[in-house]
């Protein structure tokens, strides 16, 4: 073929291209300061959608070429807009049942708690299970009076509601405490035996205080569940329905259009589904399947699923547990704690059985996440995928919290191609605490590295574990890029993540965390329409100002879900 044949076809196929129909958008969003997080064009003023899609991203004058009679425009008003937030870690049913629960996070003593539940049973039929979640021992103004171990004894809670059983969970999720008509229904008593890898927290008589750590929960829930099950099936999904509006509703106004599922069962998961085809569900989930489950080849083939519902249903994980929590001192760590020496946490789940998961999730291809917080908890965790791996870095395998880690650990990240999962506000919602737990010295070497991981080669992952903590990307934000604690101090202050670090936690991060990148994560053309509007710019604004980001808006898919009070 001579020279001037082959400058022919490309003119002619250039011209084919100059001359193909330009998309025509369904929304326009201009006027904007445009943080793509798109290496290859970082910022634009307008964003072109074309049914679910992002059709262009560019200037104004360029986007707004892309308008019909039938395009929806939106003047952003100069603010900032961002991809749509992906919580990337947090328990969706578990948050929306928070929200329809006591919030006892802001509660400072035990009789402040007490008293909001005296309220509750005020307004509750007798026999009403009642539930509250987020208080935390270590955050009051002082310990509770009579304690064990710095936990407050049930009987105070009883007095207030002796014919409604009370399980009032803890902050960290690793700990209940029932008052008596919750355990007598549990048949819980003096002579209950002790769980594996739990602790039922006995006062020096023997007799429980009401507080169950770790797996000895299941002995209180399981009586819970069993009432839930004897109610009409109708009831069942009326209030499952209404938790999933909730957790919905409470994300988008938080600016969150993806959320990494930590843990949900097979019929939680056939009830997304459900949600999803019927329009309810308005948050594309990224599920964990839970650690409870039972697990065989054929049940993963069958419930392994990629983007199905239109991308708002993602199955291709499974959720494990190594440890516990360090406020419950349930993480396990390769030394006892500092402020007592007589334990060093606990192993939840046998590692011979994560082994058997690891297996069955590599021949499934399945992303494996286990929950490990202390420093021997992720070490036998990163043996385990080491020893399954065998050298395949492909899977991004994670561990979900990743918190404390010892020093000759933190390479293994990278080496091993393991996504630390981490949640950055919990180093500045429970770091007061953490030296006296762990000491000054591992404190600094090895809780919430997040630069160290960085530069070691190792990805980041980001979220709140709400409801554990606020579902807040914009706190969770403030949190990675300062480390400041609640009384003004800075938590090791060299592993700050900086803003574009941060924001990229947030988003980009989350959707390669889940093989999601090119669908997510970025303002770039052909991914899907998901934004978050928000009233500043978070790469700019000064830093005392950052908390004081809102959230205008949020599109999801090319539909805007959410705005703001007064926004237009």
């Amino acid at each position: 073929m001579s020279v001037f044949v082959k400058h022919g076809f490309w003119v002619l196929l250039l011209t084919l291209i100059s001359c193909s129909p330009q998309p025509e958008a369904d929304l326009i969003i201009y006027n904007a300061g445009v943080i793509t997080l798109d290496d290859a064009r970082p910022t634009a003023r307008a964003v072109a959608v074309s049914g679910d899609r992002i059709a262009a991203v560019g200037s104004d004058s360029l986007i707004l070429t892309y308008r019909t009679a039938k395009t929806e425009l939106i003047d952003a008003g100069g603010q900032t807009l961002i991809p749509g937030f992906i919580e990337g870690h947090a328990h969706f049913m578990g948050l929306g049942q928070a929200l329809l629960t006591i919030d006892l996070r802001a509660a400072q003593s035990w009789p402040e708690i007490v008293a909001l539940v005296d309220s509750a049973v005020q307004k509750s039929d007798p026999g009403t299970w009642i539930f509250g979640r987020g208080w935390h021992q270590e955050k009051w103004l002082r310990p509770p009076v009579p304690h064990v171990q710095g936990y407050p004894l049930h009987t105070s809670l009883s007095a207030v509601s002796p014919d409604n059983p009370v399980v009032l969970s803890h902050a960290s999720g690793h700990g209940i405490m029932a008052n008596q008509k919750a355990m007598a229904l549990a048949g819980v008593n003096r002579e209950t035996a002790t769980p594996d890898g739990g602790v039922i927290l006995r006062d020096a008589s023997g007799q429980p205080t009401g507080i169950f750590l770790e797996n000895a929960e299941a002995l209180i829930l399981q009586a819970y569940r069993r009432r839930q099950g004897e109610l009409p099936a109708d009831a069942r999904r009326a209030m499952r329905l209404k938790m999933l509006r909730a957790a919905t509703a409470h994300s988008l106004k938080n600016g969150i259009t993806g959320f990494h599922d930590a843990g949900a069962s097979f019929d939680d998961i056939d009830f997304f589904r459900q949600a999803a085809r019927s329009g309810e569900l308005k948050t594309r989930l990224w599920v964990m399947i839970a650690p409870n489950e039972r697990l065989t080849p054929d049940k993963l083939k069958r419930y392994r699923m990629v983007g199905a519902e239109n991308n708002m249903l993602t199955v291709r994980a499974i959720k494990q547990y190594a440890d516990g929590a360090l406020g419950s001192r349930g993480a396990w760590m390769l030394q006892p704690y500092s402020d007592r020496p007589g334990t060093s946490g606990q192993n939840t789940t046998p590692m011979d059985s994560i082994l058997k998961v690891a297996r069955l999730a590599y021949e499934a291809d399945y992303q494996v996440c286990t929950h490990a917080i202390g420093d021997r908890g992720n070490r036998e965790v990163l043996d385990i995928y080491e020893q399954v791996l065998r050298g395949d870095i492909s899977r991004r395998w994670r561990i979900e919290h990743a918190q404390h880690l010892a020093v000759a650990d933190i390479p293994r990240f990278a080496d091993l191609g393991v996504i630390a999962s981490v949640q950055t506000v919990h180093c500045t919602s429970d770091g007061l605490w953490v030296p006296a737990r762990i000491g000054e010295e591992r404190a600094r070497e090895g809780a919430y590295v997040w630069q160290k991981l960085l530069k070691s080669g190792a990805r980041l992952a980001n979220g709140t574990d709400a409801p554990v903590e606020r579902l807040s990307p914009l706190k969770n934000y403030y949190a990675a890029v300062t480390r400041r604690l609640s009384d003004g101090s800075v938590f090791f202050g060299d592993q700050k993540l900086t803003r574009e670090e941060a924001l990229k936690s947030l988003t980009l991060w989350n959707a390669y965390a889940a093989f999601e990148e090119k669908e997510k994560g970025s303002i770039t053309a052909g991914k899907l329409a998901d934004f978050t509007l928000l009233s500043a710019n978070p790469l700019t604004v000064p830093e005392e100002k950052i908390p004081a980001i809102r959230v205008l808006m949020t599109v999801l898919g090319g539909s805007v879900e959410y705005k703001a009070p007064g926004q237009n």
